[in-house]
């Protein structure tokens, strides 16, 4: 009778230590721009919209692609890849825009592509070098590709 004690004690220990593996565990959406993997922390993505009808602005930086009217709100549009200074993706023909919420606020990152939603453990090391203000951390997938994780405060605030 002691042994079933010690091994329902042992068992019940597991599951706590699996559910504490499980609370550290992040859902990031991935997505691909010049060629390289960047991840969004899913509680910051609202949707997904390809080709919006994006108005240009005067008078704004060149990342700035300009505004869409998203159901009555004024949403603006930032290249990421100019962000990152990266050449601008002339032969896209399908644009594809992740809308972002931080704070109430919303703005849309035009991106190549969208890839998936995957599930980080809280690994994330630290970006290789400190002038990437815009990128978190990274961390290997298990295809080995680097995901970038991008940090969506400074995106927002410094933009």
């Amino acid at each position: 009778m002691h042994m079933e004690n010690n091994s329902t004690e042992e068992l019940l220990e597991e599951e706590y230590l699996l559910g504490e593996e499980e609370d550290i565990v992040n859902k990031y959406l991935t997505f691909t721009s010049a060629d390289l993997v960047y991840g969004i922390p899913i509680e910051n993505v609202i949707e997904i919209i390809t080709n919006p009808t994006i108005t240009s602005l005067p008078m704004v930086p060149d990342f700035v692609k300009g505004i869409i009217n998203l159901r009555g709100q004024i949403v603006p549009i930032i290249d990421i890849r100019q962000v990152m200074n990266k050449p601008v993706n002339e032969e896209v023909s399908i644009t594809c825009v992740i809308i972002l919420e931080l704070d109430a606020i919303s703005i849309g990152v035009l991106v190549d592509s969208v890839l998936q939603v995957i599930n980080i453990q809280n690994n994330l090391s630290a970006p290789p070098a400190k002038n990437h203000t815009f990128i978190s951390g990274m961390t290997n997938l298990s295809d080995g590709t680097v995901m970038f994780s991008l940090d969506c405060e400074a995106l927002l605030s410094n933009k």
